[in-house]
């Protein structure tokens, strides 16, 4: 049997306290085991902020299933401000990433992950980047990853057979529709919280999703450098 694919958070906190988070996420859907409230909190509703690109129905789904997964991290951090430093360590099979970073960018990367694994049917196809989840990611590596997953998706699609996708639409698609639930999501937060650590994590990841989004538009220009061995000495086009 496959075990788990897990991630381990573990943040110092300015008073001296800790805060720890077990991310196991199935090892065939990418999807996240447990990390359910034992309350559910009525911002969780399906229709309280509901994402307007929402695909569910609330007489099938009463709670929002990403905003279920953070519900047990949004409330151990609520009293954190989104400036003050934390000493963040991810442990992860692979390796183990230690830095001291602020609040939000910290609670942003852990956001990252869970929101990707949360069951939400559009950030789905973001669960391959949950597999290979990168700490504390910056701009530039977010878009390498982000283009890498969908052209490799397109390989696999090629493989059966089906339309591919070298110009990156829909992974244009997929960042449009994570700014939207950015937004809504954000809307939540703010009405579950007393300070701003986590509402200003979502606003990290949304800046990132606007990133990803412009650096496509311009055609990748800005990472084509990293690419020049493969223009050295190449074949003609056939």
């Amino acid at each position: 049997m496959v075990k788990d694919f897990t991630v381990y958070y573990n943040f110092k906190l300015p008073d001296g306290s800790e805060e720890s988070f077990v991310l196991r996420l199935d090892p065939e859907t990418l999807e996240l085991r447990g990390n359910m409230p034992d309350v559910i909190p009525p911002w969780t509703r399906l229709d309280f902020h509901q994402c307007p690109n929402c695909p569910l129905k609330v007489d099938e789904h009463p709670e929002c299933p990403l905003a279920l997964r953070l519900v047990n991290l949004v409330q151990r951090f609520d009293g954190l401000l989104s400036h003050e430093k934390v000493d963040l360590e991810v442990i992860t099979e692979e390796r183990t990433i230690t830095q001291k970073t602020t609040a939000q960018r910290g609670i942003s990367s852990l956001m990252g992950l869970v929101i990707a694994a949360s069951g939400c049917p559009h950030t789905a196809l973001l669960r391959p980047m949950a597999r290979f989840h990168l700490p504390l990611a910056s701009n530039e590596e977010t878009v390498y990853r982000a283009t890498s997953m969908y052209l490799l998706a397109q390989f696999f699609l090629k493989k059966e057979g089906a339309r591919t996708d070298l110009e990156l639409d829909g992974l244009t698609r997929i960042y449009e529709n994570m700014q939207i639930i950015n937004v809504a999501i954000a809307e939540r937060l703010r009405a579950a919280t007393t300070t701003d650590s986590s509402v200003n994590a979502i606003v990290v990841l949304d800046v990132y999703a606007k990133t990803v989004e412009m650096v496509i538009e311009g055609s990748l220009e800005r990472i084509r450098y990293i690419f020049a061995p493969y223009f050295q000495n190449r074949p003609p086009a056939q």
